[in-house]
């Protein structure tokens, strides 16, 4: 698949759940979304960056979205739902996908910040239509399958301290 050149636009969608639950259980820290950011565009040229967040009526969240704004990214908020159970689910990973098939024909690269498995037939489909895909999360996290889909894969946990706070 094409290597990375300055020419390359880049689209960069963070499933921020993940990442959060990931750095929280392995390193009990926080994601540094501004670091991220800079590692998954490479000089490159930004189209879109997306950060997927679910509002859990938390009372920093507020700053935390906001703060995301600052550095770059959209984001698109989902309200946790639920159940008549009490348990709770919110997840992206349909917005996710969508947003990478529709922004497919706009970028030549897709850098997914997620560990989530569920995200392999995406990587597959969008490098049949000659998207490079490269995933960033921590491996000890990740899917076997989502890391073997890729083109490329970071592993967060190789320079946590570059990318936790």
């Amino acid at each position: 698949m094409t290597e990375i050149h300055p020419d390359q636009r880049v689209a960069v969608l963070v499933d921020a759940q993940n990442l959060y639950h990931s750095a929280q259980s392995l390193h009990s820290r926080n994601i540094d979304y501004s670091a991220l950011l800079s590692k998954a565009v490479q000089d490159r040229q930004l189209t879109r960056a997306i950060a997927y967040v679910i509002r859990a009526e938390a009372p920093e969240e507020e700053s935390f979205f906001d703060a995301l704004v600052d550095i770059g990214f959209e984001t698109k908020i989902k309200d946790i739902k639920t159940f008549s159970d009490g348990t709770k689910k919110a997840d992206w990973d349909v917005g996710m996908s969508l947003d990478a098939v529709t922004l497919a024909n706009h970028v030549d690269t897709v850098v997914l910040c997620t560990g989530d498995g569920d995200f392999s037939r995406l990587c597959s489909h969008l490098r049949h239509e000659g998207v490079r895909v490269e995933v960033m999360a921590f491996e000890s996290s990740t899917a076997d399958e989502l890391i073997d889909a890729a083109d490329a894969f970071l592993d967060l946990d190789e320079r946590h301290d570059t990318f936790l706070l």
